[in-house]
């Protein structure tokens, strides 16, 4: 059986400013129709790799957004509760939100609003991944690996991994698939890590608790 090593790659988020922005509810409901896909991508995920804001209660811009700028708690908590892995593509979290915000609408005849300079401006990200020159032929060589990879590492192999993927799994997993049914529990537990509701940091942590676990040969 020939597998080929696991290359680890790196990655940053580059934010490219659209010059579009949304001052009410009905506003954000309207460029949203239009936006750019890769403002989905920004606005959801690009907290996780550049955070912004210092509300952990809130995991995507336009949460906090509503709950911080709008005073609406009711829409930003239908916000914060969207999970973008739960949808086949990005045009369905697109729809998923006009969704939310209508019903909203519908529920009120006044239109949440913000003061002026505290708009929501819809920014798009671009990726930019970078090789770093290290490779893995065995998944015992990550074990003491694992807590030292960048965040960007941990964003690129386990977050725009279930982005680019047919299988939308992370990176780790198809690659320790390819060994048969060898690593078949550590494949389950890599699954069942939240990719979206926790950090990047707990992440990482509870990555190399499974390796760990399942890896992990006492002296």
């Amino acid at each position: 059986m020939d597998i080929q090593g696991f290359r680890i790659l790196d990655c940053a988020l580059v934010a490219i400013a659209t010059g579009v922005k949304a001052q009410t509810l009905r506003e954000l409901r309207d460029k949203l129709k239009t936006a750019h896909p890769g403002c989905f991508f920004y606005h959801f995920w690009g907290g996780l790799l550049n955070p912004h804001f210092d509300d952990p209660e809130f995991q995507n811009d336009f949460a906090v957004w509503a709950s911080r700028s709008l005073n609406d708690s009711g829409i930003s908590e239908k916000f914060a509760v969207i999970d973008p892995y739960a949808f086949e593509n990005i045009e369905d979290v697109r729809q998923e939100l006009i969704e939310v915000i209508e019903e909203r609408l519908s529920q009120t005849e006044f239109v949440p609003w913000a003061k002026t300079g505290h708009e929501f401006h819809f920014i798009r990200s671009q990726i930019v991944v970078f090789d770093t020159g290290v490779t893995f032929l065995e998944p015992t060589e990550m074990l003491h690996a694992i807590p030292r990879m960048s965040l960007g590492s941990i964003f690129y192999h386990f977050i725009d991994a279930r982005r680019r993927t047919e299988e939308r799994k992370n990176d780790l997993s198809l690659w320790l698939a390819a060994f048969g049914d060898t690593y078949k529990k550590l494949i389950e537990d890599l699954d069942n890590i939240d990719p979206f509701f926790i950090s990047l940091t707990r992440m990482r942590r509870e990555i190399t608790l499974a390796f760990n676990k399942h890896l992990k040969v006492d002296a």
